[in-house]
């Protein structure tokens, strides 16, 4: 087993082991951790006993509690990034200026700051221009884990506040289709 499957495993065996007022915090818990989230931890609730419905709502959270604190630390991070930045290549631009004995305008200092993209920033970029947020946040799931797809469209420059949104609205779909899934086959397996 890969250590993915370790990890899962070990939470199901956990969730079995503890009393039934603890499951749901495991169960938060593991959601969480990337990889897992709240489409792997739902499942895992379920089939260690717990009603889906408290699987569902205890991977959410525990999935959106960690997409918060990324998204939080994406966007500080960001904000020192592009202050010290703008700060560095104003400083630097207005010397060279005064070098020369030249005087330059703000539109000239702006120009000189400006460097250009990167090829993956630029890729980030068309994708944001393509699917915007709401799609972002939705399809990533496919294949990236959400709290990387959080912290790279902070780091892009979309609004803090919407991409905690989007995010929720992904982490709840995805979580009530894994969990109703998982549900049913839990289900069909014993009945048959």
């Amino acid at each position: 087993m890969n250590p993915i499957e370790d990890l899962i495993a070990g939470f199901q065996a956990l969730v079995a082991q503890v009393p039934e007022l603890v499951q749901p915090f495991i169960v938060l818990l593991a959601a969480a951790i990337p990889f897992i989230e709240g489409e792997g931890a739902s499942p895992i609730g379920v089939v260690g006993g717990i009603s889906p419905i408290v699987a569902g709502i205890a991977a959410a959270i525990g999935n959106f509690l960690a997409v918060l604190v990324v998204v939080l630390v994406s966007s500080r991070a960001r904000s020192a990034v592009t202050t010290r930045r703008s700060a560095r290549a104003s400083v630097s631009t207005v010397s060279q200026g005064a070098e020369n004995g030249a005087v330059m305008t703000i539109a000239e200092i702006e120009q000189r700051a400006a460097k250009p993209e990167s090829k993956a920033r630029m890729r980030v970029r068309r994708w944001m221009v393509r699917f915007g947020v709401p799609g972002a946040s939705i399809l990533a799931p496919l294949a990236i884990p959400t709290h990387f797809t959080a912290a790279m469209l902070v780091a892009s420059g979309a609004a803090r506040g919407w991409v905690l949104l989007w995010q929720a609205v992904s982490i709840v779909l995805w979580t009530a289709l894994t969990t109703t899934v998982a549900w049913i086959a839990l289900n069909t397996v014993l009945v048959a």
